[in-house]
């Protein structure tokens, strides 16, 4: 009988660790363990290479929030980047978003540079200034190989 109780208790100990492992895992996948109530905000870039669903969102190295979505808009085939972010943070209506790097190859997240407006971001409103993801393989491209745009390069005679 002692072992059969026994038996039974670690079981019980193995559930509610089970449970609390798929408890944070749902809360972590839905970005809810971010702090309590959050708002979207939209940001629109002409690159987003790089950036994924989940990436961070901060401000001054602060995590404030996280991408939720990322499409394309058909109208002119800019990246809509819909962000999910803290509702004790507010942002003036002058805000910049930038697509940065952690490191030099690094994970990349959005940077948020409050303004100097009075007035402040509502819920679902988009910020239009922003700075997309750099092109460092086209940089080095660049940097490596020169120009390959015909225009730019010299044209030498050729012998008649």
């Amino acid at each position: 009988m002692k072992q059969t109780k026994l038996e039974f208790l670690v079981g019980v100990f193995v559930l509610i660790g089970l449970a609390a492992v798929a408890y944070l895992t749902l809360k972590l996948g839905a970005g809810s363990l971010l702090g309590g109530d959050t708002y979207m905000l939209e940001a629109r870039f002409t690159n987003t290479s790089g950036l994924n669903t989940g990436s961070n969102v901060v401000v001054a190295g602060v995590p404030v929030g996280r991408v939720e979505e990322i499409r394309v808009e058909p109208t002119d085939y800019s990246a809509i980047v819909t962000l999910r972010v803290n509702s004790g943070l507010h942002l003036p209506t002058d805000s910049m978003a930038s697509i940065k790097t952690t490191g030099l190859i690094g994970d990349k997240f959005i940077s948020l540079s409050p303004g100097a407006d009075e007035t402040y971001l509502t819920p679902g409103t988009r910020i239009t200034m922003t700075e997309s993801a750099v092109d460092l393989e086209g940089l080095i491209g660049k940097m490596a190989f020169g120009s390959v745009d015909k225009e730019t390069q010299p044209t030498t005679p050729t012998p008649q």
